[in-house]
């Protein structure tokens, strides 16, 4: 606290610095006054005195005072508003006192370093953003894609990754945004497929088939790890764009299966037989075999076809495909084992592709599952090793 004659003395001084000093001391007193209406109506009018004055110095003190408060004056924050850059940038930045209304003419005409000013405020709405994305400023929309405390609009987001997906540094910020839509994210890791086929690294590495083989694996299994997530809301309506985009077929049903990816196969079975979710999760669940064919019997499905899904579903509900990546290899080799017995090696046309799944997922998995063997038996030799060396210098130790 200081004696208003002392008060006076600053706010009167030729000194900027001074000037200044008065200035905040003004708006604090504003801010924190607990007093008589019109004590405050005096304060008021001061830091409008103190508005007028020609130095920066005392008006940037005075926009210090008010910046962060949400009970600074409207009219004082709308006129610093119009000040020198430096303190226009602060009040935009900080000020609660700003709604959108007031922020969205400067968003759109304003010079990039005042975007930056927005961006950087600790709330924006979803309509600031969009609209600070439109902007097109690469790094700006970086920073923003950046920020996970912020939301950003479903269009917008679409937008983005058709005009910029195939830019790797823009794909990975989008890929990062847990509001990413479905059908989005699908393209872009479609795309990023694509980048990694083209790579000279990777085709010089891996032979053009084998590449092929594990880019489409990928794929599917991004398509059904998608929708495993999207399941949880079924009202995104991810399973019936894949449909309507032909982005589904037998193979990805089946991946979805041996994966684990259970309620993204049922959205897709409900979709395609035009059933209730729930009825098709409860036939799935614990229904009996004439349920379940009756079911897909709606999803277009041929009798082989039937009989081989109804066998996984069997299995499914029988073993965690989803964390035992050895229970999903006994699954594949006994489904394809079967088909070889059951057709005496002549597979029909309807389960040929289904058949090649198989039998590249068996390759697949029996690799992983030799290398966890290795992995283990490596394991358990060292600790073997190492405690027969604890041994030896048991031994050793009272000889010498």
């Amino acid at each position: 606290m200081v004696e208003y004659n002392e008060f006076l003395w600053l706010a009167q001084s030729p000194d900027s610095e001074e000037r200044g000093q008065a200035a905040y001391m003004a708006a604090s007193g504003y801010l924190n006054h607990h007093g008589p209406a019109d004590e405050h109506a005096a304060l008021y009018a001061v830091l409008f005195r103190f508005l007028e004055d020609p130095s920066v110095k005392v008006r940037a003190a005075l926009a210090y005072g008010l910046l962060h408060s949400a009970e600074a004056p409207r009219p004082i924050i709308m006129a610093l508003l119009q000040d020198s850059g430096v303190i226009v940038r602060a009040v935009l930045q900080y000020s609660p006192v700003l709604i959108d209304a007031d922020m969205m003419p400067v968003v759109r005409q304003g010079e990039p370093d005042l975007l930056i000013a927005i961006s950087q405020r600790q709330k924006l709405s979803v309509r600031l953003v969009d609209a600070l994305i439109a902007r097109e400023h690469r790094q700006l929309t970086l920073k923003l894609l950046a920020r996970t405390d912020i939301s950003v609009g479903s269009a917008c987001l679409d937008r983005l990754v058709a005009d910029h997906g195939a830019d790797a540094q823009m794909r990975g910020a989008l890929l990062r945004r847990r509001d990413l839509p479905a059908g989005a994210r699908l393209l872009l890791v479609q795309q990023a497929m694509e980048a990694m086929r083209g790579a000279r690294i990777i085709k010089g590495a891996v032979a053009p088939e084998r590449l092929n083989r594990l880019l489409r694996d990928s794929v599917d299994t991004a398509i059904s790890a998608i929708g495993e997530r999207e399941a949880i809301n079924p009202g995104t309506g991810y399973a019936a764009e894949l449909i309507a985009s032909d982005r589904l077929n037998m193979r990805v049903l089946l991946h979805a299966m041996v994966t684990g990816h259970v309620m993204f196969f049922a959205n897709c079975v409900a979709e395609l037989s035009q059933s209730p979710r729930d009825k098709v999760f409860t036939v799935l669940e614990a229904g009996s075999r004439v349920a379940i064919n009756a079911l897909l019997v709606r999803c277009g499905m041929g009798p082989a076809m039937r009989d081989l899904v109804i066998r996984l579903i069997g299995h499914a509900r029988a073993t965690d495909l989803a964390d035992d990546a050895a229970a999903r290899h006994l699954v594949v080799s006994a489904l394809t084992e079967g088909l070889i017995a059951e057709y005496d090696g002549v597979i029909p046309e309807e389960l040929e592709e289904a058949f090649a799944y198989l039998s590249e997922q068996n390759v697949a998995l029996a690799r992983k599952a030799a290398e966890g063997v290795m992995y283990a038996f490596a394991e358990d030799a060292g600790e073997r090793r190492m405690a027969a060396l604890d041994w030896d210098e048991q031994v050793a130790l009272p000889a010498a």
